[in-house]
């Protein structure tokens, strides 16, 4: 019923800068620039996946809301959208799991440069039945256009999303048995707790249990992003360049990896790039 992972949005105070330090991120321009209910929105859209920063607008109820939740929370990770072929048999799905989903709605984006459109129906499940994570669900009537490279060395794909939880049992049956993820890894390690991958079209739903941290066991809280390079050590160096702060490359936990974390430029976002240098 899921296809994959649509888009994650992410909210910004400040759109402007948040789209130059993805921008300088990714080594890609923006795909889409669009304003509407009470937000400005930036698009990046990957070889897999996009990226939507998101900032409030104007003073209506909508921009308030946002600016309300940025001033609990903070910036960042906001929300995921899954994609999927049929938004009326998901809808059905989801009230079937008691997840209690909005009505299907339909809309419409105009991109501000060119003009071009794009359509799609959507629905959301409750958040408080989704263990405290804005769950939407999107069928997309076209495809959106890519970003383009800026330069070398640019971020390729996400490889991963990462959700920090107190219930790891309760959140692999959401992911898992409920919405019908399938689990490919589920390992407990003494140093780094237990990790759970659930693949999602190309990439991974990566679930963190850290015992002795601080979570609340009944919400789950999406924590960190992985973005794929093709070389972590020409990246480095571009990055580096540009003045973002980045670790040196180390070989990943995962077989067949090497990692960096970047330290700076995220919008607040635990993030890692990730080569894969063989097939694990």
């Amino acid at each position: 019923m899921i296809s994959g992972l649509d888009h994650v949005v992410v909210l910004v105070s400040d759109l402007a800068a948040a789209s130059a330090a993805y921008q300088t991120l990714f080594a890609r321009k923006p795909a889409w620039r669009s304003s509407g209910d009470g937000a400005e929105r930036v698009l990046f859209t990957l070889d897999n996946m996009t990226l939507e920063l998101m900032a409030p607008s104007g003073d209506g109820a909508p921009a308030n809301r946002i600016r309300a939740v940025i001033a609990e929370q903070g910036e960042g990770l906001a929300s995921l959208c899954f994609r999927t072929n049929d938004i009326g048999k998901m809808h059905r799905r989801l009230e079937r799991l008691s997840l209690k989903p909005e009505p299907v709605t339909e809309t419409t984006s105009q991109d501000a440069e060119t003009g071009a459109t794009l359509s799609w129906r959507r629905t959301r499940a409750a958040t408080e039945a989704t263990r405290g994570v804005r769950l939407f669900f999107l069928e997309l009537a076209k495809e959106r256009p890519l970003s383009v490279r800026t330069e070398v060395a640019s971020i390729t794909a996400m490889d991963h999303v990462v959700l920090a939880t107190g219930d790891p049992e309760r959140t692999a049956a959401l992911y898992g048995a409920r919405l019908g993820l399938d689990m490919r890894f589920d390992r407990s390690h003494p140093d780094w707790g237990r990790l759970m991958f659930f693949r999602c079209g190309d990439l991974v739903v990566e679930v963190v249990h850290r015992p002795g941290k601080d979570h609340d066991v009944a919400r789950d809280r999406l924590w960190g992003l992985s973005w794929r390079v093709a070389d972590a050590d020409a990246t480095r160096t571009r990055l580096a360049v540009a003045g973002v702060e980045v670790s040196d490359v180390r070989t990943g936990r995962k077989p067949g990896t090497r990692v960096l974390t970047v330290r700076s430029g995220t919008c607040g976002i635990p993030t890692l790039l990730v080569e894969r240098t063989a097939r694990a």
